[in-house]
């Protein structure tokens, strides 16, 4: 089959279903001339309204469904259907187009859905001569031909019943397609539903995701400045370790100076026990000259007589000078054993607070350096968290997503 322009509209519908009356057909040939172009001419009826894809086709007798044409045109729509000379039309199909055969052929206008509303008689194509032939024939060659068109009856009794059966069955077809077209139209509308629940979803998850990022980068941030934070008390700790291994060293010197200071203070609280032991023996010598020499003074008195005046003052002032020297001796024995004494008192007043201090120092030390340690230690477990929380929002993140800090 040939066709023009584009395919017209067909359907499956048979032909018992189709409306045969309301196109009609006028001045339709036996046959036509091959070479030559054929016009159709064709009416519509009172009720029936052309539509703008309405076509006329050219089928072989036989034929079932719309889709069996040989060749069509298009349907001219008249301006004013209400006007006479409007119900009658014609088309003209060119001779390029037209069967080149010698079968039987009619006309068949389609609607656009596919339905005949109209079909011609039967028409060939051969040569005008063919007409003068006069054919003979014989008794048992009509009985023959009726006997064929007996058969052709029956054939198409036939495909009539074959045509109502597809009938019923494009009937349910048509229900059922209806029905899928329903469901079809309710997943439609599931499906906008859902694909605006996932584009939503899909927004909402952009928009997690973006502030997971930027909580990631800040997280990112803070591990850094906490990095370089750790590093800084790290090194300040270092440096009051060594501070405090110079204090501790400054320590030890000032407890083993304390400890010879101590072996002073008792060397010179020795010596100052031995002093006070001879300046008791001095104030018991001296008190012993003193009675000695008032008993001197007494036999000196009663013994002495004029003639020996001077001399016994002669003896009397070196008794005088004796006792002035050890007067003397006696009080700077007491001065050096003072001065000592009160030197022994500031060694001792220098070592309480030369050991007071150190105590306070060290504990001062060891507080701060107890301290450095717990927030050093603080701030390592908060890196190490930080971290940790780092690693877990860079596994969601993915399509992510990886906390905030």
């Amino acid at each position: 089959m040939e066709e023009t322009i584009k395919d017209p509209p067909t359907s499956a519908v048979l032909l018992d279903h189709c409306h045969f009356s309301q196109v009609i057909f006028n001045s339709v040939e036996k046959f036509y001339i091959p070479g030559g172009d054929v016009t159709c001419h064709y009416t519509f009826t009172q009720h029936f309204i052309p539509r703008r894809k309405d076509w006329i086709g050219i089928f072989r007798v036989g034929w079932k469904t719309t889709r069996e044409y040989y060749t069509f045109m298009w349907v001219t729509l008249p301006i004013d259907l209400n006007n006479k000379s409007a119900k009658q039309q014609e088309v003209q199909f060119k001779a390029y187009y037209l069967p080149k055969d010698d079968e039987y052929y009619q006309f068949c206008y389609v609607d656009e859905d596919g339905v005949v509303r109209g079909a011609s008689i039967p028409f060939q194509f051969r040569p005008e001569n063919e007409e003068d032939i006069l054919v003979v024939t014989t008794q048992g060659e009509v009985e023959e031909i009726e006997q064929h068109n007996k058969e052709l009856c029956k054939e198409n009794q036939e495909l009539k019943d074959s045509c109502v059966s597809l009938q019923k069955q494009n009937s349910d077809m048509q229900a059922e397609l209806q029905k899928k077209q329903e469901e079809l139209e309710t997943l439609q509308s599931i499906n906008k539903k859902l694909e605006l629940k996932v584009k939503e979803q899909k927004d909402y998850w952009e928009t997690e995701l973006l502030q997971l990022k930027e909580q990631n980068q800040k997280m990112s941030s803070e591990n850094e400045k906490m990095g370089i934070r750790v590093d800084q008390l790290q090194a300040q700790l270092s440096t009051q370790e060594k501070e405090m291994e110079k204090l501790v060293q400054a320590d030890q010197d000032k407890t083993e100076q304390l400890e010879q200071l101590k072996k002073e203070n008792d060397h010179l609280f020795l010596s100052l026990t031995e002093q006070r032991k001879d300046q008791k023996k001095l104030e018991q010598t001296v008190e012993q000259m003193k009675q000695n020499e008032t008993t001197a003074m007494k036999k000196q008195q009663e013994l002495m007589e004029p003639r020996n005046k001077k001399a016994a003052l002669t003896v009397e002032e070196q008794l005088a000078q004796e006792v002035e020297r050890l007067k003397a001796k006696v009080e700077a024995r007491k001065a050096y054993f003072l001065e000592k004494y009160k030197e022994c008192q500031r060694l001792h007043k220098q070592i309480s607070q030369l050991g007071a201090a150190a105590l306070d120092e060290n504990f001062d030390l060891s507080k701060r350096l107890s301290e450095n340690k717990i927030i050093c230690n603080a701030l390592q477990r908060e890196k190490e968290r930080l971290e940790g929380e780092n690693d877990e929002q860079k596994w969601w993140s993915v399509p992510v997503l990886d906390p905030c800090f």
